[in-house]
């Protein structure tokens, strides 16, 4: 990219890479890369995972990370991470960056390394559904929404050499912690502290359905952040280049509203209702794949739309 020297399409490949390995987590205990047709022993006994919030989450850490290691604005990032839910798109971020490892001896940079990340994930007496403690720099469980905002502002403090991002989820804004965060910014907003971008995931829906602010109009979302305070930006979060160009153009007081459909990338549609972009894909959209051989190919397809080989080999080197 123009400036910067950020490569694009290898911003693109890791979001490919990630989303794969957060599918994977939630699904598989065998078969990782698909090296022959799956079968219902490839899958765990019991799913329970948050897949709708991956992408998005892939999607800001991936433009985060490629940005910041090319121009930094302030040599120590932090990103705090809201939908906590979204367990498996943190992991598979931490796995990706080689930062796993350094706790858990066994997340290595290669087949071993997924296959314990994925066996592990939701299991007992391995990684939980949610961010927790154990997870590298985490202090909370991932179920806890509302305080991604507030923590980031105490992070903050006396901190000039920090540059902190905190992706709030749109139905964690609904909460009375999450909204009363927001008046931070006019207590907390000077050189001797560090440097905060929130960062709304606006995917339209939450676990139920749809969020107060999928609902409102853009009008209405941008006057909301500048009454308090912040300078807002609409980004089209699947259109990189718009990412990148955003963060290139930061305001101290620039508050991001990145858009990306819930569970996209994910199955579109299954026995006649809509999947992504929609509520039903907040947990695990194909919940019957062990008995329900349609759905078994439908996830194989998913996996395979990722072509992850390709990922794979890059990762391995």
């Amino acid at each position: 990219m123009h400036g910067l020297g950020i490569d694009v399409n290898q911003i693109k490949k890791r979001i490919r890479f990630c989303n794969y390995l957060s599918v994977a987590q939630i699904y598989l205990k065998d078969n990782f890369l698909l090296t022959r047709p799956l079968t219902e022993s490839d899958i765990k006994p019991r799913l329970l995972g948050h897949w709708g919030t991956c992408h998005g989450i892939n999607v800001a850490y991936a433009n985060l990370k490629s940005w910041h290691k090319a121009a930094p604005i302030k040599p120590n990032f932090q990103f705090i991470l809201g939908p906590g839910h979204g367990f498996p798109a943190l992991q598979a971020n931490l796995l990706y960056d080689d930062e796993l490892a350094e706790y858990y001896p066994d997340a290595t940079h290669n087949l071993h390394g997924i296959e314990y990340i994925c066996k592990e994930f939701s299991w007992p007496y391995g990684f939980p559904s949610h961010a927790y403690p154990g997870t590298p720099g985490v202090i909370t469980e991932g179920g806890e929404l509302g305080y991604a905002l507030a923590a980031a502002y105490g992070a903050s403090l006396n901190k000039p050499d920090n540059f902190i991002a905190v992706l709030i989820g749109d139905g964690e804004l609904e909460t009375a912690t999450a909204l009363a965060s927001l008046n931070l910014h006019k207590l907390i907003n000077s050189p001797s502290h560090a440097q905060i971008l929130p960062i709304l995931h606006l995917n339209g829906y939450k676990i139920s359905g749809p969020t107060i602010y999928g609902r409102t109009s853009e009008r209405e979302l941008l006057n909301l952040f500048r009454g308090f305070g912040y300078d807002p930006v609409i980004i089209n979060g699947d259109d990189t280049e718009e990412f990148q160009i955003a963060l290139q153009q930061l305001k101290p007081n620039t508050f991001l509203i990145m858009k990306t459909a819930k569970g996209e990338t994910g199955p579109k549609e299954l026995d006649g209702e809509k999947i992504a972009d929609n509520y039903l894909s907040h947990q695990v959209p194909l919940p019957d794949v062990r008995t329900d051989a349609h759905q078994l190919l439908m996830l194989e397809n998913w996996l395979k739309s990722y072509n992850f080989k390709e990922l794979y080999d890059e990762f391995t080197r």
